[in-house]
């Protein structure tokens, strides 16, 4: 049994081993693909907690180059409309907002890179976008796996999102690093 399991989609988003992380399991870009890596993670290594850590895009200026705890995930791109509202899966019951313990920033998760504004965003009040902890969020709680996140905001989710994020990545590993004992100590 592992206590601790940090998951970040690329190498290049985060790669020190710090404190009590041991190893770092990289999950591949996208919805699906982590799913598919934290499903077969958690059943092989059974931890207490899944931290996944990596970048985001923020709807904010001042929000750019810092750090956040993720408070809730929703999922951006489920479009089933007239079905179920934006971000709900129809007939499912299941709840669109996931919750962590920890932090306080809203998170949206979709399997595109956001470079153009997008209203529905503002209107759910959500602060960083990314492409993996829905997915993440979704399959540790079905599991019963507590998960907690922590995204660096490394581009404006706009037409320079893709070089922004490029340049930003040593300053994601840093930051991040700086608020890791933060999130295994609440």
């Amino acid at each position: 049994m592992r206590e601790l399991l940090v998951v970040a989609a690329l190498e290049t988003e985060f790669f020190n081993l710090v404190g009590p992380i041991q190893k770092i399991f990289y999950t591949g870009i996208g919805k699906v693909n982590a799913a598919r890596m934290v499903t077969q993670l958690i059943l092989e290594e059974r931890p207490r907690l899944v931290l996944n850590v990596g970048t985001a895009g923020c709807l904010k200026t001042d929000s750019l180059g810092k750090v956040f705890g993720i408070r809730d995930v929703i999922e951006r791109d489920m479009k089933a409309e007239p079905l179920a509202p934006r971000g709900t899966v129809p007939f499912s019951g299941q709840s669109p907002i996931l919750e962590s313990s920890f932090g306080t920033a809203r998170c949206a998760t979709g399997d595109s890179f956001v470079t153009t504004r997008d209203s529905w965003l503002d209107s759910n009040s959500v602060d960083l976008v990314d492409m993996e902890l829905f997915a993440i969020a979704k399959v540790a709680n079905h599991y019963g796996v507590e998960w907690k996140s922590i995204k660096f905001a490394s581009d404006l989710a706009n037409e320079g999102a893709a070089l922004q994020w490029k340049y930003s990545l040593k300053e994601a590993n840093l930051k991040i690093h700086e608020m890791i004992e933060q999130a295994l100590n609440c």
